[in-house]
């Protein structure tokens, strides 16, 4: 793991707190453990969030099939609800549902920052807080 990664780990996990959130990063995961762990879980007794953490200064970020099956396969397994947390460079954190991501020819994933901003969602719809309205 970056430390960039791990930087970015760490913010999502404080603004979960300071939204009243329980959250803890996965010590194990990025491949240290053959377990499939999302990066960030979090939840307030009434949701359960696995989010699968990544940014970038780029426009688009490219996901490994495998991070998204597993990310799945925990969440199934735990009840929680999958996510991917994209963070790009001087943007607001989006939060995209696994079904809204692009599937590249080689089968991974793809999020663009304009499918972050039209299919993704801020932190507090993300908690349950509030209830963004699209046109």
């Amino acid at each position: 793991m970056s430390k960039k990664g791990s930087r970015e780990e760490r913010e999502l996990v404080k603004m979960l707190w300071d939204a009243d959130c329980a959250a803890m990063r996965a010590p194990a995961s990025g491949g240290a453990t053959k377990k499939p762990l999302p990066d960030v879980l979090a939840g307030n007794g009434e949701i359960y969030l696995a989010i699968e953490v990544k940014s970038s200064s780029a426009e688009r970020i490219y996901i490994d099939s495998a991070k998204i099956k597993a990310l799945q396969e925990f969440s199934n397994i735990f009840g929680a609800e999958p996510y991917v947390g994209a963070k790009f460079k001087r943007e607001k954190w989006r939060f995209i549902s696994i079904e809204h991501l692009y599937k590249t020819r080689n089968e991974n994933f793809r999020v663009s920052k304009e499918l972050a901003f039209q299919k993704g969602i801020e932190l507090d719809e993300l908690i349950g807080k509030s209830k963004q309205v699209k046109f």
